[in-house]
């Protein structure tokens, strides 16, 4: 079993950043879920929190922590409104962490302070509207011309797209054929604004509703050779180690939501009477929300466990799935149980827990949907 226990240090800044969400972002969270507006506001205090640099040294304006001090970032944001978390999720393990991860010397000293500073914020292009865990289904196209890509293709649900402080997006793309006939994929960098670049009209959803997500289409995209990231044809590899990771931030999201409708459902339970007691009394609500209190308390061992093996420069893959699997169906059934408790009230968008339902189906779809997880874990385990 993981150690659970977080140093001084951690615990520091798990409680600066849980004062931060319950002072800050707590507040403006329904306005913004019910408006649909990305909180530009909170974003930048973040911003001067240092919460974008947290995995990065500081030679890139990063805060020299390291990738678990981020997850621990993301579940205390998530307990209060996971359109936030997600934003900062994104921003970091998918925006920036690539370029980190296989950049040249040239492409971090370019990108990564200003996305460390969550000053800009960069974007993640690999689902299409035909092709997502599927490498083989991408349309997307990158050509050489000259000293220049020119990039064809849409990519489909793409997080922190089109903000105002969006600055670059990376694309995964066709670039030719391996010599075994499969498509060669490489990953491209955008810098946004670029002609024949757009970002569609912001998608309806139902929940992440503070998070920016669009659709993106490429009309003859033109960008410099040298905007290659990463060696040619290791485009989709290399983004399956960023997803690897990022499952990892993913399951700490989805903690913390599952703790939010825990701490939502016992302060309900002491407060609501029914038959002349707190609800909470009764034995089927409080076996409800122990279990609720467990599931949460075990995902967070698995992520917390993944997040070490990391760390350590251990194997990940089947750790980080089984993480991600668990701890986002604990957060829709935590969802689905804080909101049977809460009632009437709990289908009212007053209350927290309706829009932590909104909010919980996605962790069961987004950076690998459960059904290929359990492949992953599946594949590790020789099958």
């Amino acid at each position: 079993m993981p150690d659970t226990r977080l140093s001084e240090e951690q615990e520091a800044l798990r409680k600066a950043v849980e004062a931060f969400a319950r002072e800050v972002v707590a507040p403006g969270a329904a306005r913004h879920d019910e408006e649909k507006t990305f909180p530009y506001e909170v974003v930048a205090q973040m911003a001067d929190m240092g919460l974008f640099g947290l995995p990065f040294p500081a030679e890139y304006g990063g805060q020299g922590a390291d990738f678990f001090a981020l997850c621990l970032a993301i579940e205390e944001l998530a307990r209060v409104d996971s359109a936030v978390a997600i934003t900062l999720e994104a921003g970091v393990g998918l925006g920036a962490m690539p370029i980190y991860r296989f950049g040249t010397p040239a492409q971090r000293e370019e990108w990564l302070p200003s996305l460390a500073s969550g000053r800009a914020l960069a974007a993640f292009g690999l689902t299409e509207p035909d092709a997502g865990s599927d490498a083989g289904g991408t349309r997307t196209t990158a050509r050489l011309d000259g000293g220049d890509w020119i990039i064809n293709g849409s990519k489909a649900f793409i997080t922190n797209s089109g903000t105002d402080i969006t600055r670059l997006v990376t694309v995964t793309a066709v670039t030719g054929r391996t010599p075994a006939g499969h498509k060669e994929i490489s990953s491209v960098l955008v810098p946004v604004p670029t002609p024949g670049f757009t970002a569609g009209p912001a998608y309806s959803k139902v929940g992440w509703h503070a998070s920016d997500t669009h659709p993106l289409t490429f009309d003859d995209v033109r960008v410099p050779a040298e905007n290659l990231l990463g060696a040619r044809g290791r485009g989709f590899a290399n983004f399956l180690q960023i997803l690897d990771e990022g499952r990892i931030a993913i399951s700490a999201l989805a903690v913390g939501l599952a703790q939010a409708c825990v701490d939502e459902s016992v302060k309900y339970a002491k407060q609501r009477e029914a038959f002349g007691a707190p609800i909470g009394r009764n034995q089927a609500i409080a076996f409800k929300i122990a279990e609720m209190e467990a599931r949460t308390y075990v995902a967070r061992a698995a992520y917390y466990d993944a997040a070490s093996r990391m760390l350590a420069g251990l194997p990940v893959k089947k750790e980080a799935a089984m993480a991600k699997l668990f701890s986002s169906e604990a957060a829709v059934t935590n969802a689905r149980e804080a909101t049977q408790i809460h009632g009437g009230y709990g289908f009212m968008n007053e209350y927290p827990v309706a829009r932590h339902w909104r909010d919980a189906k996605i962790l069961e779809i987004g950076e690998g949907t459960s059904e290929v997880q359990k492949m992953l874990i599946a594949r590790e385990l020789g099958l």
